[in-house]
């Protein structure tokens, strides 16, 4: 009996999309949240939130979703763990960022409208990134089926 929960690899790029637009979607929720509390100089923090997670996405986020899209279409498995998507080291990495986040709001250490500009310039960048999953793998679908034709 197997109790890896396996899915085809050429689908674990959707379920990585999924998760990153997932996490993108709750930064940018909790940063609008946040920064309709305070309305102060509303188009500025948009703008700069926009134009900086463009630039983490350009300079930072292709890098990392590129590496975690080669990695996922060279797995050796066929049917690769459904968790697969990020390495350990991509997991833990996660895990400290989320926990940082928690903290810093928890702890009252940053003001909301602050964390409303770091939501949402964080957030950008994590669901450019999972279109960026989803472009690929709908890719890789299209040119499986060009050579099965």
């Amino acid at each position: 009996m197997n109790l890896k929960p396996g899915i085809p690899r050429r689908y674990l790029v959707f379920i990585a999309a999924i998760v990153w637009i997932f996490a993108g979607g709750m930064l940018l929720t909790k940063g609008a949240v946040f920064l309709l509390e305070d309305s102060r100089n509303l188009t500025l923090k948009l703008i700069f939130s926009a134009v900086g997670g463009v630039l983490f996405y350009c300079f930072l986020f292709t890098k990392i979703s590129e590496k975690h899209i080669r990695r996922i279409f060279r797995l050796k498995s066929e049917h690769p763990c459904l968790f697969s998507f990020f390495s350990i080291k991509s997991y833990l990495m996660m895990s400290l960022m989320i926990s940082l986040g928690i903290i810093l709001r928890k702890a009252g250490m940053i003001s909301h409208p602050v964390l409303a500009v770091i939501y949402l310039t964080m957030g950008v960048p994590l669901t450019l990134s999972a279109i960026k999953f989803f472009v690929r793998g709908i890719k890789q679908l299209e040119n499986e089926n060009d050579l099965k034709n």
